[in-house]
């Protein structure tokens, strides 16, 4: 049974008004403050409440649960990676210019949704754990998407001359995969000197110069 504010809360996201957009986003930020600063399950909907200003009623009418807001932003990215992924992999160009496009837009994701993928990674949410909810089995099947893409742009590599890997290609694309999202341990976009995207480019630079076959 939804609640009265439940339906208030629905029915002002659909409406979609200027002044309700921002003020969620601001509240998403102070979530996201919080959910860095002492985890996923350390966080209370009441500390974001109490950092906004709020009071609990008036942050519902906002966001039902720190677990609503949580899935909303990371679902949200998960997907648009594992979409984009798969749009790499069927468009144009080779393997090394398909696997420099996808390793520099995960990188910048991970800076346009911080520091929620971050949060989903370091607290081990995604598959493989307890969670049995209907959230976490959509997020397995995404991630299984953007793996999938990653294999099948390596398998491509090797097939068209362009890599050569010197084992199996998922070894190589789970190492990609990796190597971006170990930079959940020191990367913070507000903070960084140096972009997401340069970062990016160098980790496939770096990646690249010793996949791409030569002569």
């Amino acid at each position: 049974m939804t609640s009265g504010i439940g339906r208030r809360r629905a029915a002002a996201r659909d409406e979609g008004g200027a002044a309700y957009r921002e003020r969620r986003t601001e509240i998403v930020a102070a979530a996201a403050a919080m959910f860095k600063r002492n985890g996923y399950r350390g966080t209370k909907l009441a500390d974001v409440a109490e950092a906004m200003g709020l009071d609990r009623a008036s942050l519902y009418y906002y966001v039902g649960s720190k677990e609503e807001l949580f899935q909303d932003v990371v679902g949200g990215a998960v997907e648009a990676n594992a979409d984009a992924a798969e749009r790499i992999l069927a468009g144009p160009g080779t393997a090394p210019e398909k696997l420099r496009a996808l390793i520099v837009g995960l990188m910048v994701s991970y800076a346009e949704a911080y520091p929620f993928l971050y949060v989903y990674i370091q607290e081990n949410l995604g598959p493989g754990t307890r969670d049995r909810s209907a959230w976490a089995r959509e997020m397995a099947r995404h991630n299984k998407r953007y793996e999938n893409a990653v294999v099948a742009m390596v398998q491509a590599g090797v097939d068209e001359g362009s890599l050569a890997v010197g084992t199996q290609p998922w070894v190589v694309a789970f190492g990609v995969i990796g190597m971006v999202a170990w930079s959940n341990r020191w990367f913070d976009p507000n903070e960084s000197t140096v972009s997401a995207a340069e970062i990016g480019s160098a980790y496939a630079d770096t990646l690249l110069n010793g996949l791409i076959t030569r002569g």
